[in-house]
């Protein structure tokens, strides 16, 4: 194709990718035990442990096939108008990822003719058996999830390549400076990077990559996500006229915090609910735990649970419910940010209309809590007292608090485009492969 650019052949490899490689075919036999050490540990699909190793179990359709690997679950959602523009134009997806909740949240919301598939472990014998029977036309990878075999075997097939939604916090491009020809190697093979922001644009130049785009992040032009109206009004009956709160993707550590926030105020604001929704919802037994050990009565949606007036601490450790969590709690603070995760997405609380709050370790999204942070519509803490004294401010002045979340919609307004703009950049693509026709041994 001529607008793909020139795929480095395997030989170019570095010594370090050719060790990797070298390694990771070594220990393929010892791959089927992971995958049951992560069956049992609850992170593998048992029904579909042979897509892990490159086996598919549905038949390649007719016709050009466009390949998005999206990790898990906030880089998929950030994709799904993207798909769904892709679709349009008459275009198979075939969609990776690699957790079992990203899984189920594809399979509530591709469209009913995208393909999901798990990416298969980065071996080169599984990652050539899925390549062999897919036979992509295009790859598309989100963010910053690139595996060394998966590239290397799809550069070789001169799969044109491009990174989506490209991403580098500062913790990732210091590591990876001190691997120039690795890195550089496995950017090298990428026709087009297209960037969220001027700062990772810069840092996946330096990196190696030969083609740059900033066209923004697609987080932000993703719709709000959405709520069962069954559930959001059982939901709100049960909450009634309570204060409410939420703590959203939340890490380990930070439950205790929130908690601590919630007993210095639930004495000023009786009644008072505090949601957590903790990014991992297998954890949620054991936030429970904590509750109750703090002398607060838990309650967890996954067991059906609903709040009623003795629940302090109402845990949402169900899948895809974030949109129902935001509904009902106009303050929400955003976990992975008081503890040094980096932070998780904002966007979708404050387009519900949440005040956001959260802690200093945001490096995740620094470039939309900078945005938050300086229009006024967020405002971060840095332990669990100054959270309780942030959040009692907004209790007891509605009108600020108010102001607040729709400072941080006015802000969010100026960043969008960037699906549009992404449209843009892949088109040319998709255009040749109209002109083209059909593969030839489709």
């Amino acid at each position: 194709m001529a607008v793909t650019g020139a795929a480095p052949l395997a030989d170019r490899l570095p010594v370090t990718l050719g060790l990797y490689r070298a390694a990771t075919r070594a220990v393929t036999p010892l791959v089927p035990a992971l995958l049951r050490y992560r069956l049992w540990r609850g992170k593998e699909d048992a029904a579909r442990l042979s897509e892990r190793r490159g086996m598919a179990q549905k038949s390649r359709p007719l016709g050009r096939l466009v390949w998005l690997h999206a990790a898990s679950v906030g880089e998929l959602l950030a994709v799904i108008p993207l798909i769904e523009r892709i679709r349009s134009k008459d275009f198979t997806l075939l969609v990776t990822s690699g957790t079992v909740t990203a899984a189920g949240i594809a399979e509530q919301r591709l469209p009913p003719e995208a393909i999901h598939q798990y990416v298969p472990v980065d071996t080169p014998q599984f990652a050539a058996r899925f390549l062999d029977h897919w036979r992509p036309d295009l790859a598309l990878f989100v963010e910053s999830d690139l595996w060394p075999n998966l590239i290397v075997e799809s550069a070789g097939r001169r799969i044109p390549l491009i990174v989506l939604n490209g991403r580098l916090s500062e913790r990732s491009f210091r590591r990876w400076q001190r691997l120039p020809k690795t890195i550089g190697a496995l950017l090298g093979r990428f026709d087009l990077c297209l960037a969220q922001s001027a700062v990772d644009a810069a840092r996946f130049t330096e990196l190696g990559a030969p083609r740059i785009s900033t066209t923004g992040n697609l987080k932000l032009d993703a719709p709000a996500p959405g709520a069962d109206p069954f559930e959001l009004q059982a939901l709100t009956q049960a909450i009634g006229d309570r204060p409410v709160i939420a703590a959203a993707s939340t890490h380990p550590g930070e439950e205790t915090m929130v908690m601590d926030a919630h007993r210095r105020l639930r004495h000023s604001f009786p009644g008072l609910l505090t949601i957590v929704a903790p990014r991992h919802p297998d954890r949620g037994p054991g936030i429970a735990e904590i509750a109750r050990l703090s002398g607060l009565e838990p309650a967890l949606r996954s067991q059906g649970e609903r709040p009623h007036d003795g629940t302090d601490i109402y845990i949402a450790d169900t899948l895809g419910e974030l949109g129902l969590v935001y509904r009902v709690a106009p303050i929400v603070f955003m976990g992975g940010s008081l503890v040094s995760h980096g932070g998780q997405n904002p966007i979708e609380a404050a387009k519900l209309g949440a005040a956001i709050l959260h802690g200093p370790h945001v490096f995740n999204f620094s470039a939309i809590y900078q945005a938050l942070d300086e229009s006024g519509g967020a405002a971060v803490v840095t332990d669990g007292s100054k959270l309780a004294v942030r959040i009692g401010s907004w209790l007891r002045d509605e009108p600020a608090r108010q102001v607040a979340a729709a400072t941080a919609l006015s802000a969010l307004d100026t960043l969008v485009g960037a699906l549009d703009r992404t449209v843009a950049a892949i088109d040319p693509y998709l255009m040749q492969f109209h002109l083209e026709g059909e593969t030839p041994d489709a």
